[in-house]
């Protein structure tokens, strides 16, 4: 979801961690040769679904956080593919924030139908966040501050914020899956 802090926080914890950083609408947006929302205005929300599916399903990075749109969850074969790189990490903030946060919804790059709030948006993904997330990170009042939640991120994939090292055999992950050297934001 838009105002989640995944493109944020993604940045701050590729530098914890030393790893790069990718943020997939910029990708999508270099490509179309035009900001997000001139996509969605220009091309509709179908073609953007396409190059969006298609920069996910292709990207190709190792030792890399990834940050991508929050409608990239709506395709199957982007988030499988994703998946299959690294381990995939649900910044879950409750719908209230994200709407205190989100003040531009018509000109930020949103893909929603022109029907839809962003209530119906949140509503529609937060399963497909829930089904392909490797952790869950929540993001709650009192909680929120942006270098506690990296905080929080490092921790449960196993750095030792004390030395800043990583280690692979300390990442617990809640579908017993191979730790990869990726993750992938979402919401």
């Amino acid at each position: 979801m838009p105002g989640s802090g995944k493109s944020t926080l993604g940045v701050l914890l590729a530098k914890t961690l030393g790893f790069s950083f990718i943020d997939t609408d910029l990708i999508i947006s270099r490509r179309a040769g035009k900001p997000l929302q001139a996509i969605l205005n220009e091309d509709g929300l179908e073609q953007f679904l396409v190059l969006e599916e298609e920069v996910g399903s292709t990207l190709e990075c190792e030792y890399t956080v990834v940050a991508t749109g929050g409608s990239m969850v709506l395709s199957d074969k982007a988030m499988t593919h994703l998946a299959a790189m690294g381990t995939v990490v649900f910044i879950d903030v409750p719908f209230e924030e994200i709407e205190r946060r989100v003040t531009n919804i018509t000109t930020r790059g949103i893909v929603f139908h022109p029907d839809e709030t962003l209530h119906d948006v949140y509503r529609q993904r937060l399963p497909l966040y829930e089904k392909y997330a490797d952790m869950t990170v929540p993001v709650r009042p009192g909680n929120a501050d942006i270098e506690m939640t990296v905080s929080m991120i490092a921790q449960a994939v196993g750095l030792d914020h004390r030395r800043a090292t990583f280690s692979t055999k300390t990442a617990k992950l809640n579908k017993n899956k191979k730790l990869h050297g990726n993750y992938t934001f979402l919401t």
